[in-house]
């Protein structure tokens, strides 16, 4: 009977441990992180008490932000992009003749500036393709080319934008110039992208691998 009275006595207490340790709040993620972790890379994001969340990223060329709210279920919180960004778009523009090369294409922003670095693929009548970007003066075929241009299609892969393509008739006209509306360019669009609660510390979950956030002061 003694034998069974304590265990008695040692399972009841158990039990309302456990039950003192369910009720525990779980840590709340609220908080301003900061990357660690990654060479020339600099980020920040904030969770607030609200449900708002501001994020920026730096990495060489690339300065990317987003903000909008979020949510938690468990040990993961989810960020959502608020309101959705535009997608940057790349439309044609004027057209003219050139003697100076068999085809120049020039890419500018809204405000008639030169946009530079803009990844760009030239299709032929052959098959055959070239590759290259734009300086803010444009991209240039050599005058002695003697293939048929027929289509150009450009990308910056640091946005993850890719362009429509564009049909080229060269016989009408073969210096081109493209516009680049950037509209929201540089926003993530964060759909319930998760990031998993750890100690003090945030696990976001992109490209295939994860980015640590701890929180600071």
């Amino acid at each position: 009977m003694r034998d069974g009275a304590a265990m008695r006595v040692a399972a009841s207490a158990i039990f309302f441990l456990c039950l003192a340790g369910a009720g525990a709040p779980a840590r709340s993620p609220v908080g301003h992180y900061r990357l660690v972790g990654e060479h020339d890379v600099a980020s920040e994001l904030i969770l607030e008490e609200n449900g708002h969340f501001q994020y920026a990223l730096a990495a060489g060329a690339l300065d990317e932000q987003a903000e909008g709210s979020w949510t938690r279920e468990g040990d993961t919180v989810y960020l959502t992009t608020e309101p959705t960004p535009r997608p940057a778009v790349f439309s044609a523009g004027p057209t003219a003749r050139t003697s100076e090369a068999a085809l120049n294409i020039k890419v500018i922003w809204p405000n008639g500036r030169g946009a530079a670095l803009i990844d760009l693929v030239v299709g032929f009548a052959n098959g055959e393709t070239a590759e290259g970007y734009t300086q803010d003066y444009g991209w240039s075929l050599s005058p002695d080319e003697k293939r048929i241009p027929q289509w150009v299609e450009f990308a910056l892969p640091m946005y993850q934008l890719q362009s429509q393509r564009f049909t080229i008739e060269a016989a009408k006209a073969n210096d081109l110039t493209f516009v680049l509306t950037p509209n929201d360019l540089g926003t993530v669009d964060f759909e319930m992208l998760p990031l998993t609660i750890g100690d003090k510390q945030l696990a976001m979950h992109r490209y295939g691998g994860e980015l640590i956030y701890v929180i600071g002061k």
